[in-house]
């Protein structure tokens, strides 16, 4: 899956090219943005709650729900921060659902497959508060450790996803700060929170830790809560039924 999504990418990357040349790339957004680590570091596990209309493994969960609705939901639930999925092919997101959602006044991640600097500009040009690495997608630290030198240009935060302790170390040897464990492998599409109790164990108190993926009812809240993990990412369970405040709540119980 992970040469997929990166060749899904092949076309706006070069769209990007073509517009630096030419001189028109977007401008930086003017606005404020909230420091989502910031967001991370409050009391008790955060939760990141994403606006997701559809994903690889799920096909449609709830494309009946509109940015605005969501993140009106999600604010009102208790939510510490919004993961807005962007990409087009396989998740049927959009760059411009950032913009609509930025009325709610929580930090958001822009969750895409980031593979080029000029994708940090584009970025940059929203109000996203940060945006998602993939260690496994990007060339090693020197890779990684470009995209977050070029994020942190632009006054965005780098949340870098790992799937295992190697990627872990590729992930702090770029200079991490924000650690993403992903209990599912996108490479096979399983999950398991096991990759989080497993990972957590080489913790830095100096970083700020999200478990990501299958996370679907209390038991699981409670359990990477005992973890130590700072905050979850949620999506799926949250928008589906159509009912993303109230998912929330009874998944906070």
């Amino acid at each position: 899956m992970l040469s997929r999504f990166a060749a899904a990418k092949e076309a706006e990357i070069a769209v990007l090219c073509a517009r630096e040349r030419a001189g028109t790339l977007p401008q930086a957004y003017r606005g404020a943005r909230p420091v989502f680590s910031q967001a991370l570091r409050r009391p008790g596990l955060v939760t990141i709650a994403e606006y997701k209309r559809a994903s690889p493994s799920k096909g449609d969960i709830a494309p009946e729900l509109t940015p605005e609705q969501v993140a009106a939901a999600y604010a009102g639930a208790g939510a510490g921060a919004l993961s807005v999925l962007t990409e087009e092919t396989y998740f049927r997101g959009s760059l411009g659902y950032l913009e609509r959602m930025a009325f709610c006044g929580l930090p958001m991640l822009r969750k895409d497959f980031i593979l080029h600097p000029l994708q940090v500009v584009q970025t940059a040009a929203t109000p996203a508060s940060a945006l998602l690495l993939v260690v496994r997608m990007l060339e090693g630290a020197d890779g990684v450790r470009r995209l977050i030198e070029a994020a942190h240009e632009k006054s965005l935060e780098a949340v870098v996803e790992v799937f295992d302790e190697q990627d872990l170390e590729i992930a702090r040897k770029a200079g991490a700060r924000i650690i993403q464990v992903n209990n599912r492998d996108l490479s096979t599409l399983r999950t398991s929170l096991a990759i989080s109790g497993r990972l957590v164990k080489e913790r830095d108190a100096a970083e700020c830790w999200i478990s990501a993926s299958g996370i679907t009812g209390t038991n699981h809240r409670k359990y990477v809560e005992a973890l130590g993990f700072d905050a979850m990412l949620v999506g799926t369970v949250l928008m589906s039924g159509g009912d993303p405040a109230g998912n929330l709540v009874r998944l906070l119980q």
